[in-house]
């Protein structure tokens, strides 16, 4: 949600099944329907439901090592989401601010903090931990009441994730012509439009 790295990971998984060329369309179609998904969980039901192959820990290792050499680099010079900076910059001051990944834990943080991105959060997590997990533990941690946090995220198994820690959600439509989201979920197209419903949120506690 911070960085525009939905096309990145995309060709990513393109080039990583690029060797099973009769099924490489539909291990694609299977990760842009489930972004949001951690990418072990994905290498796990592509073989099992796609490859019919089996799959052991050292092949998921290689798997991941091989995808996080197609995209770290990439990610860490992608462009930021449209109001990212000036949203950070603005709320960091006066809001915890958390992210809660899919993506592995160590290579995310190396990712924010190459960035430039590390001061701005309270708080960085990512896999193995689910993001309701992830969202539940940072609750109970700063003694939060569900009605005090605000999960945003770009994808139907955020949307999950979130209705399974109980708290409310605004989902992020890049394209509105791929909306992941039920009608009836709040969204915005970038965080210049997060800043404003935060903005409303807070008028209304005061």
């Amino acid at each position: 949600m911070i960085v525009e790295s939905t096309e990145i990971k995309t060709a990513a998984f393109r080039k990583l099944f690029s060797n099973y060329p009769s099924h490489v369309d539909e291990i694609v179609e299977y990760h842009e329907k489930n972004a949001g998904v951690n990418r072990y969980e994905k290498f796990e039901y592509i073989y099992k439901k796609i490859l019919k192959k089996g799959l052991d820990r050292k092949k998921m290792i290689e798997l991941g090592k091989r995808f996080s050499e197609l995209v770290v680099e990439e990610i860490k010079a992608c462009p930021l989401v449209p109001g990212a900076l000036e949203f950070l910059e603005k709320y960091s001051k006066i809001l915890k601010l958390f992210i809660a990944s899919s993506t592995p834990e160590e290579e995310l943080r190396m990712i924010v903090k190459a960035r430039g991105l590390k001061k701005y959060f309270a708080g960085i997590y990512g896999a193995p931990s689910k993001k309701s997990e992830i969202t539940l533990r940072i609750m109970k941690k700063e003694n939060a009441s569900k009605d005090e946090v605000l999960f945003v995220g770009d994808s139907a198994a955020d949307l999950s994730e979130a209705i399974r820690a109980g708290v409310p959600f605004i989902g992020r439509v890049k394209d509105p012509a791929a909306r992941p989201f039920p009608e009836g979920v709040k969204t915005i197209s970038d965080l210049n439009e997060l800043d404003a419903v935060v903005e409303e949120l807070l008028r209304g506690r005061r």
